[in-house]
């Protein structure tokens, strides 16, 4: 059991979590800082952090032995060459497939049932016929990038009717919500084939703008784009000619590139675009949070004991 290390706190653990947080550490010091008095001094004194610290705060956190982030993302931490050298970092993988396969289905849902025009029509009291809608039940759905949210999303879809399919970067078993699964070098002659296309990838050199130009112009003029991974995994140019020329039906975004989208950004404009500020993961839903605790208390228990950590972000994967 480690003793005498300074454990700094910033997620949003309630007073009965911070006890129970505090009594598995007994001989340990633990802060609370909010994140305007985080100071530099309690970064370079913690030995553990659960919480996000911007990776440049980093650079003299010479005590770090491990950091516990409540995003599944890790990018900055790996790039930016500020982690310090031997630390552990994990990350929350595993927290956010209900939420954001929840998000991705009520904006897929909103294009296949022209929901964004109604919204747009009740506001200049239209009352009007938005024409034809498409369904989930008899579509094909193409998931790129099978992780927690990818496999979440997959499996809702195939409950409600959708013929599955799953792009992954290395073989291994076709779960039981894919219909179909096949490695990335197959995506050319996956993509005319699907109705909707769900990207769910992290920011590595392999998957940015992984649909460029020629991928977009592949895909059905009746298929839904919907990405909640990075905006990069797109060509945002690309797509904006797509949809402006109805080369696709609709896109669902929860991220951009870039991000945040400035103002002045056609994206904004396109009529069949939904967009949402990255907002689908976070604490937005409480079981959310309460995902991220679990996974920081378990694998604080793990470090105490000197077992492995879950969740290890892997450096040269990139995730």
């Amino acid at each position: 059991m480690k003793k005498d290390k300074n454990i700094l706190v910033l997620l949003p653990f309630g007073d009965s979590q911070k006890k129970a947080l505090e009594a598995m550490a007994s001989g340990c010091l633990f802060s609370y800082p909010s994140r305007q008095d985080l100071t530099q001094e309690l970064i370079d004194k913690a030995h553990v952090i659960l919480g996000n610290v911007p990776a440049a705060r980093l650079a003299s956190a010479a005590n770090l032995e491990w950091m516990q982030l409540n995003s599944a993302g890790a990018r900055d931490y790996i790039v930016s060459g500020h982690f310090p050298r031997g630390a552990s970092l994990t990350n929350a993988t595993g927290a956010y497939g209900l939420a954001i396969s929840e998000h991705m289905l009520a904006m897929l849902l909103m294009l296949q049932k022209n929901l964004h025009r109604y919204h747009d029509n009740q506001k200049a009291a239209l009352w009007q016929s938005e024409g034809p809608v498409t369904a989930i039940a008899g579509s094909t759905t193409l998931v790129i990038g099978l992780g927690d949210i990818g496999g979440e999303f997959a499996r809702r879809m195939k409950l409600l009717g959708s013929y599955t399919i799953g792009l992954k970067r290395q073989a291994g078993p076709k779960p039981d919500f894919l219909d179909e699964l096949h490695l990335t070098a197959e995506l050319d002659q996956l993509l005319p084939r699907a109705d909707v296309v769900a990207l769910s990838l992290p920011d590595t050199p392999a998957t940015r703008h992984l649909l460029n130009r020629e991928r977009l112009a592949a895909m059905k003029k009746t298929a839904i784009l919907l990405n909640v991974g990075r905006g990069n995994s797109i060509d945002t140019d690309a797509l904006c000619d797509a949809l402006a020329s109805g080369r696709l039906m609709g896109a669902g975004m929860d991220v951009t590139d870039p991000e945040p989208l400035p103002p002045e950004h056609r994206l904004w404009k396109q009529p069949n675009a939904i967009i949402t500020p990255h907002v689908s993961g976070g604490y937005s839903l409480a079981a959310t949070r309460e995902r991220i605790l679990a996974i920081a208390l378990d694998n604080f228990a793990r470090y105490l004991d000197g077992r492995a950590l879950g969740n290890l972000v892997d450096f040269e994967a990139g995730y």
